[in-house]
């Protein structure tokens, strides 16, 4: 797209010079010719290239949308293409990410965190089961894998811990131990783009709630002890910290939401909490998902347990504009599904080569919703019916392939890709979890759920 861009651009151009400046040449090889008509030469150069620009604007306006309308019928085309086999022990499937290879463009493995307090790995194109690590003694808040080596893969649990994998080894050992502080209870974590730093947010205990550091360095060189955090950020946040993400480009940006409603982005090279802290806003509810979005990731939105909204624009933090872009405080009374409902929200993804933020939520049948995000308001693109059969947890966007992963409350995962036609026909009967499972985790609904200290 950029590059047809170019090419017109560049074919305005030549025009510009043929029609408009050839001939202003010639008359500068006639002063007296020049002299007379110099008013109309200014007032003609001033309309070419105000043209011009006009022009460029309009076909980059153009292509914009057009770009935009494709991804959205990309979105709205998907179907199932694979699901995984049935497992021995099924469990809610809460969290989901792909390998990221440094070479190739075809990611090799899948990570799921479960109910069940395990970490699943999957084949990423046949969605064939691996192995399973299962010596959590908590319940896990993620799963992420590292950038550098997509064979490495991070869990923090809430027993004070967050451990790094390797997933070609069958072993329950974990290569590489991050330890917290005693009274840590780890209920959300993230990887620096550069897989430099390890973040934890903690549960709040007694008046304490924490952002918690590590040097992710040498992973696999001193697995015989556990690494100590590099320090914390205490002051920000005074309420459990449900999510943390990190900048996609930028390593030393995290961004941190909580149940106080706080929504902090920190750039952590800076030497202290204080002059780390570079914005707050105040989402008014209880945050449930982060992430960042808009060109060079400048965007900031987040999700709330109440199925709420918000999206601010960190570029105008030091301008006159407003900083926020749109604030919706019931998502499911704003986007009208056609009469299936909209029941809750999963989360968000910003896709790169439109520029555009998409939101996805579902229904308690297992339907999945994907919603348009723009400054004016959200709309329904389109709604993937027939793959899961209770509530949708998790997904994962792969922009190499144009394809979408997603587990659920039947302990089903399936792949999503635009136009796929599923070989086997027959759906996947649903799995009732034992109600001991169903408490261990969060559900959706309009309050947020206690939890124990």
């Amino acid at each position: 797209l950029s590059l047809q861009q170019d090419v017109i651009a560049g074919f305005l151009y030549a025009i510009l010079i043929l029609v408009v400046f050839h001939p202003v040449v010639d008359l500068i090889d006639n002063f007296n010719l020049t002299y007379k008509y110099a008013p109309l030469i200014i007032i003609s150069l001033h309309l070419a290239l105000g043209i011009f620009s006009f022009t460029l604007d309009t076909l980059g306006t153009a292509f914009g949308m057009a770009a935009v309308e494709k991804v959205e019928e990309q979105l709205a085309s998907l179907r199932i293409a694979k699901r995984s086999a049935p497992s021995e022990e099924p469990a809610y499937l809460l969290d989901i990410d792909l390998s990221r290879p440094a070479q190739s463009e075809n990611s090799r493995f899948v990570a799921v965190s479960c109910s069940n307090k395990s970490i699943r790995v999957y084949n990423r194109e046949t969605l064939q089961f691996l192995r399973e690590y299962s010596s959590h003694p908590g319940i896990l808040s993620g799963v992420r894998f590292a950038r550098a080596c997509d064979s490495a893969v991070f869990s923090a649990c809430s027993d004070g811990t967050v451990k790094c994998w390797d997933v070609r080894s069958a072993t329950q050992k974990p290569v590489q131990v991050f330890s917290g502080y005693p009274s840590n209870v780890f209920i959300s974590f993230d990887i620096s783009c550069s897989d430099l730093i390890v973040c934890a947010g903690t549960e709040k205990v007694e008046q304490d709630t924490f952002l918690v550091f590590w040097d992710a360095r040498g992973i696999t060189d001193c697995a015989s002890s556990a690494k100590e955090p590099l320090g914390v950020y205490s002051e920000s946040h005074n309420d459990d910290i449900t999510k943390i993400c990190f900048h996609p480009v930028e390593p030393n940006l995290v961004v941190s939401g909580s149940t106080d409603g706080l929504v902090n982005v920190f750039d952590i090279n800076k030497d202290n909490e204080d002059d780390a802290l570079i914005s707050t806003c105040n989402s008014d509810s209880s945050v449930s998902f982060i992430g960042w979005s808009g060109k060079d990731y400048k965007q900031v939105y987040c999700l709330t347990h109440d199925e709420g909204f918000c999206w601010w624009d960190t570029a105008q933090l030091d301008t006159e504009e407003p900083i926020t872009l749109l604030r919706v405080l019931d998502v499911r009374d704003s986007v009208c599904t056609e009469n299936q409902g909209l029941h809750y929200l999963v989360g968000g993804l910003y896709h790169e080569k439109a520029e555009k933020l998409f939101l996805v939520g579902g229904t308690s049948t297992g339907n999945i919703h994907l919603i348009s995000c723009g400054t004016a308001g959200l709309s329904l693109v389109g709604t993937l019916c027939g793959g899961h059969s209770a509530t949708v947890r998790s997904f994962c966007w792969n922009l190499a392939d144009e394809s979408l992963l997603t587990g659920g409350e039947d302990a089903q995962l399936l792949l999503w890709k635009p136009g796929a036609v599923e070989r086997s026909l027959t759906k996947k009967a649903s799995r009732k979890i034992a109600s001991s499972v169903q408490k261990r985790v969060r559900v959706h609904n309009s309050s947020l759920k206690s939890r124990k200290k």
